[in-house]
């Protein structure tokens, strides 16, 4: 069945939380957790998001411009550009704070982006089959038939580190394989590296890698002390984003 982009009531299904008060409270967590990953100008987008996702909580289908505007409207001329919105939702998606899904006209073209609001994660540590699967867009018009194969296609692997794609550095992976063999959550952990680098092409590869896997030895360290870690994903960008700004500032700006 068909969902009309303009009808809010139409994602209702895919709310995650009762009440608008559930809605605020899980926010908070993850601000708490993770208000430091954003810019100032990346906050303000996502709080004018947060408001958008009122009527149904933690559900959003406004389109980014309208959204920009209202920014614009509020701090008089003194808004955000649509750059700043689109690193904001990307550092959101990569962290788990929402998922993005896509949505069509009826006559096949897309429409605005639905945005919807996860839970903060409680269970530590999260469950394996999480961490395999990074957050996709999926197109939410699929028929019933693409539907049960993409499901199919999102089942959790069993391949171990021999089958990690050749976009992964060997190196990378022979480290991380002693601790995790399923080439997915490998492949996973390198997509973290490779979110922050692949725009910067004075970047050398082993840099990264070395970067890349001193930031795995500090999340395995801090998983055997303490195990108080929510999303160990989400932990290692946070330590590979600090290690890389340091690095550059060593490297280019104390030279």
């Amino acid at each position: 069945m068909s969902i009309k982009s303009g009808n809010i009531e139409g994602f209702e299904q895919y709310a995650q939380f009762e009440t608008l008060k559930e809605f605020n409270r899980h926010l908070e967590m993850w601000l708490l957790e993770h208000k430091t990953d954003f810019s100032k100008g990346e906050l303000v987008g996502l709080k004018r998001l947060v408001r958008f996702a009122a009527k149904i909580p933690g559900v959003c289908n406004a389109k980014i411009g309208t959204l920009l505007k209202t920014i614009h409207d509020e701090y008089h001329d003194n808004g955000i550009s649509r750059s700043t919105f689109k690193r904001m939702i990307n550092k959101a998606k990569a962290l788990g704070i929402f998922t993005v899904y896509e949505t069509e006209r009826k006559n096949g073209s897309q429409s605005s982006n639905l945005f919807v609001f996860n839970r903060f994660p409680v269970s530590e540590p999260p469950k394996q089959e999480i961490l395999n699967h990074p957050k996709e867009t999926i197109n939410l018009l699929k028929t019933e038939k693409d539907q049960k194969i993409k499901k199919r296609n999102e089942e959790p692997s069993v391949l171990d580190h021999t089958y990690v794609s050749n976009r992964v550095p060997q190196r990378f992976v022979q480290f991380v394989q002693y601790f995790f063999s399923d080439a997915k959550l490998i492949e996973e952990y390198w997509r973290m590296a490779y979110i922050q680098i692949h725009r910067l092409i004075d970047m050398d590869i082993d840099d990264t890698v070395d970067i890349a896997i001193d930031s795995f030895r500090q999340l395995i360290r801090k998983l055997k002390f303490t195990k108080v870690v929510r999303n160990p994903i989400a932990y290692y960008y946070g330590i590979f984003t600090k290690k890389l700004f340091h690095f550059f500032r060593d490297c280019y700006w104390n030279s």
